[in-house]
């Protein structure tokens, strides 16, 4: 090789090396930060792409802003993941989504150091392995339109204070161990909110602040709420789906007032009395189950209640008609 060509090739390798310096678009402290969370996991075979040698933004599981280039959602998804989540994910300013999911390694409590992250919108931590309770600083992320928390371990009462959220769309506390009353302050969360809270081990009746909220999906399946359900229902309200099945509740169907908009209704193994409601008839039903409850008088004839199985009616005291037995 020539005299000449030695410097030449010399500062090709230098502009390279300026040029990779000056093109990776990550933000150093959103990647050393990255680094650490790796490390917290032991370095897991799912972040194999978290190189410190390339550009965070081209990394797995990580997205950055387009604009700015700072790391705005960290969704680690049905890895190899164990451990505890790091405090290092609060270092990270401007996240909005937030996910760990279907880890069953992935343990200990929900991290305090999420309260950092003020600009998040999306949090989702489910079918993990999380313990203890859900922590009132959760209601002061005010960006969050979405939450879910379930299938974990979580125990003792929920919150009053997520009902502060004033964005929140979507709440998933269900199959977790949860005890104690619904929050009467349930009743203040923005309309049209889809609220999951089944298979938890609530109790007492359903909030009556539920008269003044209208939400788009809620169920309560599977608990031990007593008592009235009909402040669910309502002719003003626009929610389709309902599903208070296998609990303990007690009130006269026949008197409640449903929505027009009502496309699922479940109220299977209750203790739920009366006839069932004309109102029926005249529902775009996908879904109905009345069974094992202590209803009685003749299946209203009309819409799509003789559409549905004999088993979505029966053990109830005394209800006939189609496709039950005929009525004597």
């Amino acid at each position: 090789m020539g005299s000449t060509s030695r410097p030449l090739l010399s500062l090709l390798c230098l502009a390279l090396l300026f040029y990779s310096a000056i093109s990776e678009l990550c933000n150093p402290q959103d990647k050393k930060v990255l680094l650490k969370i790796k490390q917290a996991f032991n370095n897991p075979y799912i972040l194999t792409s978290w190189n410190p040698n390339t550009d965070c933004c081209d990394w797995y599981c990580v997205t950055c802003d387009s604009t700015s280039h700072r790391i705005n959602s960290l969704t680690v998804f049905a890895g190899n993941l164990s451990g505890q989540i790091p405090p290092e994910v609060g270092d990270l300013p401007f996240l909005t989504n937030l996910e760990f999911h279907k880890l069953s390694n992935v343990t200990g409590h929900i991290q305090p150091a999420i309260v950092k992250l003020t600009h998040l919108n999306f949090l989702r931590l489910s079918w993990l392995n999380l313990t203890g309770p859900i922590p009132d600083f959760v209601s002061k992320l005010k960006n969050l339109t979405f939450i879910d928390f379930a299938f974990n371990q979580l125990s003792g009462s929920i919150p009053p204070s997520l009902s502060e959220l004033p964005k929140l769309g979507g709440l998933h506390l269900d199959r977790n161990k949860l005890s104690g009353p619904i929050p009467s302050s349930f009743g203040n969360f923005p309309q049209g909110l889809y609220l999951f809270l089944s298979h938890n081990q609530l109790t007492g009746s359903i909030p009556s602040s539920f008269a003044h909220m209208d939400f788009g999906y809620i169920d309560l399946s599977r608990n031990k709420l007593v008592g009235d359900a009909s402040v669910v229902f309502g002719s003003n309200k626009t929610i389709q789906i309902v599903d208070l099945s296998r609990n303990l509740l007690k009130f006269n169907l026949s008197k409640v007032v449903l929505p027009k908009s009502l496309t699922s209704l479940d109220l299977n193994h209750n203790m739920i009395y009366g006839g069932l409601p004309v109102e029926l008839t005249t529902l775009n039903l996908q879904y109905l189950n009345v069974s094992y409850n202590r209803l009685c008088g003749q299946i209203p004839v009309g819409g799509k209640l003789q559409s549905f199985d004999y088993s979505n009616y029966f053990h109830n005291r005394c209800l006939c008609g189609s496709p039950l037995p005929s009525c004597k």
